[in-house]
């Protein structure tokens, strides 16, 4: 039997899971999840009658395997996003976009239903709310049985053995937990990690009672120099939002999300609401019904991991998977990366 340990469910994971499962006959499968939800940036929540995705906005087209994936293969409840996205400038001046054509796919009950998909289709054991703080190796590699892992979660409890662990977090968190293990191809793998930087992102959800009669889907600022990142029509994927009202996703821009990260709540969806009537041109913006929020400290990495370091790591029985590892902040990414990464693994195994 080979026993494999997973730390995290973000959409890597699943990926990465998916193809082991379906590959190697004699694999069992633990996942490990410190939230109680699955597929990690790419969240979603409920409200009434009302689905918001607040991290992830959609899954592009743009990996063949991925949308074949997800057109093929787990297209129960999936969705076309309607509409393309336009730009503003720093003086909140919009334009038009030029991506009208391009694909834009989702979930009716949300973007976090592609991890439970993959899952799904799988005999994997996910635990969620347990958070996994250490990693340690047992045996030296050159035994029979070569080296394997033992995980640890924060109520003491140990996991494993493990002929290998795949890790999913953010690079950030990826390297904390590697560091210590004493094995030369880890620690370096934890220094690569390390050196990944991120772009933080806090987000507020805007609930209107009214319809927003708009040409576009979503905005994006395209010069780096407004307050806000993103602003995304929930309304414009069927199923989401219902008839005669408006939800709209609004994503400060990271140097605005690292200042104001630890502000208050309600003053930082105040102003992220003041700027988006502004951008959208209509005052009555301002005052939604409800709203919610949340922040990202590790939303988008700028740049990849160094693929030496992966490899290297990878012939001690730890896979790193996720868009830095894949060098590319986007959903699809990550799964294309998880995808791959399973395959070798099953390979190798």
């Amino acid at each position: 039997m080979t026993r494999i340990g997973v730390i995290g469910a973000g959409g890597g994971a699943a990926a990465a899971v998916y193809v082991l499962d379906n590959t190697l006959s004699d694999a069992e499968i633990t996942v490990l999840e410190k939230s109680r939800g699955v597929c990690g940036r790419a969240a979603a929540r409920r409200r009434d009658e009302t689905v918001y995705e607040y991290g992830a906005n959609y899954l592009k087209s743009d990996d063949e395997r991925v949308s074949r994936l997800v057109t093929e293969e787990f297209d129960e409840g999936l969705v076309k996003v309607d509409g393309s996205v336009w730009t503003f400038d720093a003086d909140g001046e919009v334009s038009e976009g030029r991506d009208t054509d391009e694909g834009k796919w989702t979930y009716e009950d949300g973007i976090t239903r592609l991890a439970k998909h993959l899952f799904g289709a799988t005999d994997a054991t996910v635990r969620r709310d347990t958070r996994v703080i250490d990693i340690r190796p047992d045996g030296d590699g050159n035994d029979e049985d070569g080296r394997r892992w033992w995980l640890t979660d924060d109520d003491g409890d140990e996991h494993g053995p493990f002929n290998a662990v795949v890790v999913n977090p953010p690079a950030p968190q990826t390297a904390e937990l590697l560091r210590g293990t004493g094995v030369d191809a880890v620690e370096h793998l934890a220094d690569a990690a390390d050196e990944v930087p991120y772009r933080t992102v806090w987000s507020a959800v805007l609930h209107y009672p009214f319809e927003i009669e708009r040409p576009y889907y979503a905005l994006i600022n395209t010069d780096d120099e407004h307050e806000v990142g993103w602003i995304g029509r929930e309304e414009c994927k069927p199923g989401h939002v219902p008839d005669s009202e408006s939800l709209l996703v609004v994503q400060a821009a990271p140097d605005w999300s690292e200042e104001r990260y630890d502000e208050k709540p309600e003053e930082n969806v105040e102003r992220l609401a003041e700027h988006t009537a502004e951008i959208i041109d209509d005052e009555r913006l301002t005052e939604p019904d409800w709203t919610d929020h949340q922040g990202w400290k590790y939303a988008l990495a700028d740049d990849g991991v160094g693929g030496g370091a992966v490899r290297n790591a990878a012939d001690e029985g730890i896979y790193a998977v996720g868009d830095w590892v894949a060098g590319e902040a986007r959903l699809h990414a990550a799964v294309r990366n998880g995808l791959d990464t399973g395959e070798r693994m099953a390979h190798r195994l």
